[in-house]
């Protein structure tokens, strides 16, 4: 299993950068809130900056890795990502949500995951009914900090960071 690390303020405007560090304290990646334009910046205070919701991941060099945006189209939410590496595009919505137990998935050309989300404690990816991720944010308010701590099993079909941290961070942290 493969364990990553990183804090953030828990001020939701934030967009600074933040790094992502491996079980040897070495930054694998960082991560950052963005916005295409200030316009956008400043309409999203209008709305609690939970509208114009874009995160991108970046490797220790600088490079983009994966993104995700939240998309609000005729009274639908849904987020769209992207691993720049792979090319792969992502969808993040939720299901069964007019049976009252909506359920989070990510859907890929490859695979369909699930996204059981927890407010407290540990929020688990699975594949076929098997765990392969699971992330948490652990509040200190003394610091007022979050402190993120995202875990990878062997089997998971996707090793990298990138991916469950860009995910974690726009529908975990921030929701919808």
């Amino acid at each position: 299993m493969k364990t990553f690390t990183y804090k953030q303020s828990s001020n939701i405007r934030s967009t600074e950068d933040i790094a992502v560090l491996d079980q040897n304290n070495v930054v694998v990646a960082i991560v950052s809130r963005v916005y295409d334009n200030r316009l956008k910046k400043l309409l999203d205070g209008y709305f609690d900056y939970r509208y114009f919701l874009k995160y991108v991941v970046k490797n220790s060099k600088g490079d983009t890795t994966f993104f995700i945006k939240k998309i609000f189209r005729r009274g639908k939410v849904w987020f769209e990502a992207e691993d720049h590496i792979s090319h792969e595009k992502y969808t993040i919505s939720y299901e069964n949500w007019r049976i009252g137990i909506p359920e989070l998935y990510i859907h890929s050309n490859n695979f369909k995951m699930k996204i059981d989300k927890a407010m407290e404690g540990w929020s688990e990816y699975s594949v076929d009914g098997k765990i392969i991720a699971r992330w948490q944010a652990v509040y200190d308010e003394a610091q007022d900090l979050f402190y993120m701590t995202l875990q990878i099993e062997e089997q998971s079909p996707i090793q990298t960071p990138d991916f469950f941290i860009g995910i974690s961070q726009a529908t975990l942290f921030i929701g919808t």
